[in-house]
């Protein structure tokens, strides 16, 4: 039977936090298919079960702890075909649990971190996960254009000292000359923090200043037709249509939106936590909810099944 005509086999899979941002790869014991490599912990989904109900179920059979229902976060949701089984990946991300994990089925298990893994090998299906985790929880979008610059650096010295790790340099009124400029001066301050910058607007552009990835608006992205070449590659989504071509083209995450109402599109329709919810089901990329965010907004997303949160104002606060 070739693999695609194989029936594709529904896997739920854990992501575990611990306090410190961790999360907790196990290993393959023996006897099974990819003995020795690691992986998220969970396992199949069983006739009749939802798949959270299948990782609760897996997380106690295997580590010995209980996760309550409303502590878990859908997030990803990845097709993969190995030699012995097609699978669908419904992956969640976990904060919450009671218990100590324990391998009761013998497996090892180790807390990583996504920038400094010293496990292998890795599940092969696990590689895109592993880079989405890479991404941090906040997407600031710079606002000097209202804020002023010099007003706006400040605010950036403040929030890259407080963590911030993502921005994006998004100034639509700014002259080209102007920009270059500002761009220069945010990537030199971001990257001297540990924190990376994609450029909304044109990938030469963001090559040519050094950026470290590039930003597609929906019009830009519909134009193309592959992946432009960066390290990073974001695009903005309003619907489920576009959030497909953002899968199609290969970016590495999404931002949809917006979520709630905003000060900078008074009266524009939005999509509420539940319209959001539905724009992103079964995405395979991380997606960053978008529109009248504020940090306390963070949990919310995360229920609905964000990867994070993008903000404009509520970044330089």
């Amino acid at each position: 039977m070739t693999t695609q005509a194989r029936r594709r086999i529904e896997v739920a899979a854990a992501v575990i936090h611990d306090a410190d941002g961790r999360f907790l790869l196990a290993q393959r014991p023996a006897g099974k298919a990819y003995e020795g490599y690691w992986e998220f912990p969970g396992g199949k989904v069983e006739p009749g079960e939802t798949g959270v109900d299948a990782m609760r179920r897996e997380l106690h059979e295997e580590l010995g702890i209980e996760v309550d229902r409303d502590s878990v976060c859908p997030w990803l949701t990845r097709d993969f075909d190995y030699a012995h089984a097609n699978v669908r990946l419904r992956f969640y991300r976990i904060y919450h649990w009671r218990g100590e994990p324990q391998g009761r089925e013998g497996q090892q298990f180790a807390w990583q971190e996504s920038t400094a893994l010293n496990v292998s090998p890795i599940l092969p299906a696990n590689g895109p996960i592993l880079r989405a985790l890479a991404l941090p929880a906040v997407y600031g979008i710079t606002h000097a254009g209202a804020m002023g610059v010099a007003r706006f650096m400040v605010s950036l010295h403040r929030a890259l000292q407080g963590g911030l790790k993502l921005i994006q340099i998004r100034e639509k009124e700014m002259a080209s000359p102007d920009l270059r400029l500002f761009a220069r001066q945010i990537i030199d301050v971001a990257h001297q923090h540990g924190a990376r910058v994609l450029l909304n607007g044109d990938p030469q552009l963001a090559r040519e200043l050094g950026a470290d990835g590039v930003h597609l608006t929906a019009a830009r992205m519909a134009a193309l037709t592959e992946r432009p070449v960066g390290e990073w590659v974001a695009a903005s989504c309003h619907n489920a249509s576009e959030l497909a071509k953002a899968v199609l083209l290969g970016v590495d995450f999404a931002v949809v939106g917006p979520v709630q109402p905003t000060l900078s599109h008074p009266g524009m329709p939005v999509l509420g936590w539940d319209g959001f919810t539905q724009a992103i089901q079964n995405t395979p990329l991380p997606v960053y909810a978008l529109g009248g965010m504020q940090s306390s907004d963070l949990p919310s997303a995360r229920r609905a099944g964000a990867h994070g949160i993008a903000m404009l104002r509520g970044a330089w606060r």
